[in-house]
């Protein structure tokens, strides 16, 4: 056994692995550098990988991993590194126990594989190996992993969520100010919060939903005496409220969702996707971005309604990184019927949009919906946490980001939805003479 103490680790064994003879790359070992090329066919996958003993569970390790590469084409996709907490055989890509990636940061020759993680309760060994793949040519050469034991953190527990819009009554009633709206809402964000809530969503224009005139003579400065009262509640309870309204903004009018908490304005987002048939043609400016705002509770993002048609709106706040994606909305066009005449509510679909939203980019959606029906919690495996009907003036729901949630074969849900992309395929996701179907 060839072994050395690394923290309170030790070495079991150094070797090469590959899922089939004809597949396996060629190897070298020199000293603390373990090289891998091609071995000139398309079939080539294998590479390196190290054994350690001594893992103690739930213990907290970080790992560096360090190669440079030549004559490869698309690194992040050739080159992976992973982590086992097993002692993997070197014959298989089939582990028994949890495994996760390495997050790769590419650099002009080189990437450099990191990732904290805690041991789970059931490890006592850790494999962590190399990959090189899908290459005709071209070497890569790692050095030796460095792992850190690091104190263990404390687990952030729960989050509690709430979205409040009133019932379907009390939004049948005539709402023609602003005051109208506040009062309909403020008292029901505090009612939210005294049962616990810690960021509550509201419906898209909450202060203005429901009034006669044109947006861009209702529309209000964000710091103005009319949100006062919902960031005063946020400050003084230390609770996030996402706030909709029509904002002015010098010489333009957004439709906004603001991000009000303990220190003021913690971020705005713009809607991207005006609605089709009205709002895009009204003078209101567009957003030209998906920003996610970092709090203590977790990276947040926002969709303001329309911008769930466009499969990129939550794909982008996933993308950045979001725990929650807030979505308040008035409807969504593909839940309701496929022709003309009076609206009629599909809720079948309206639930297959939102819980695919959570699955695809792996985030809990909160959805507000102004006329109440159909405002939901969905947390990232797609189970609906929290759902109206219409009879609730709030809705409440306990979301956990430290869930764990593991396919069928021991990978991350979250590692696995993000890692598999292939990004350098995706050129036409932003063509701008791309218009799909419509190509005649």
């Amino acid at each position: 056994m060839e072994g050395f103490a690394l923290n309170n680790l030790t070495i079991v064994r150094i070797e090469p692995w590959a899922p089939h003879p004809t597949a396996s790359p060629l190897t070298e070992r020199n000293g603390d550098e373990l090289a891998v090329s091609s071995n000139g066919t398309r079939t080539c996958v294998g590479g390196w990988q190290i054994i350690y003993s001594g893992i103690v569970p739930g213990r907290r390790y970080a790992i560096r991993w360090d190669t440079r590469y030549t004559n490869i084409d698309h690194a992040r996709d050739n080159l992976r590194g992973k982590l086992y907490w097993e002692d993997l055989a070197a014959d298989t890509s089939r582990p028994k126990g949890d495994w996760h990636y390495l997050l790769p940061e590419t650099e002009s020759d080189g990437v450099i594989f990191r990732r904290t993680l805690i041991a789970p309760v059931d490890a006592n060994h850790l494999t962590i190996r190399s990959t090189f793949r899908w290459s005709p040519k071209g070497e890569a050469v790692w050095t030796m992993p460095q792992i850190e034991e690091l104190e263990p953190i404390e687990s952030q527990g729960a989050i509690r969520v709430a979205v409040v819009t009133g019932t379907v009554t009390d939004r049948r009633q005539k709402y023609e100010t602003i005051q109208d709206n506040i009062d309909l809402y403020l008292p029901l964000c505090r009612e939210a919060i005294e049962a616990g809530a810690q960021l509550i969503c509201l419906p898209e224009i909450a202060l203005q939903y429901g009034m006669n005139g044109h947006a861009l003579d209702v529309a209000i400065p964000l710091e103005s005496p009319e949100t006062e009262p919902f960031a005063k509640l946020a400050r003084e309870t230390g609770t996030r409220i996402l706030l909709g309204l029509f904002e002015r903004d010098g010489d333009a009018v957004h439709n906004t969702a603001a991000l009000l908490g303990p220190s003021g304005i913690e971020g705005r987002y713009h809607k991207v996707h005006l609605a089709v048939g009205g709002e895009s043609e009204s003078g209101i400016l567009p957003g030209d971005g998906f920003p996610v705002f970092k709090t203590d509770l977790g990276r947040i993002g926002c969709n303001i309604c329309m911008d769930s048609s466009a499969a990129e709106s939550a794909r982008s706040i996933g993308l950045a990184g979001a725990d929650f994606l807030l979505l308040p909305i008035m409807g969504d066009h593909r839940a309701d019927r496929w022709s003309k005449g009076h609206p009629v509510f599909n809720e079948g679909r309206w639930k297959a949009i939102m819980r695919t939203r959570a699955i695809d980019s792996q985030l809990c959606m909160v959805v507000a919906r102004n006329t109440s029906q159909g405002s939901c919690i969905i947390d990232r495996k797609g189970d609906i946490l929290a759902w109206n009907e219409g009879d609730d003036a709030f809705i409440i729901a306990d979301v956990s980001l430290e869930d764990g949630y593991r396919t069928w074969n021991g990978g991350c849900f979250t590692d696995v939805n993000w890692m598999q992309r292939r990004p350098h395929i995706y050129a036409e996701y932003a063509n701008e003479e791309n218009v799909g179907s419509l190509t005649s």
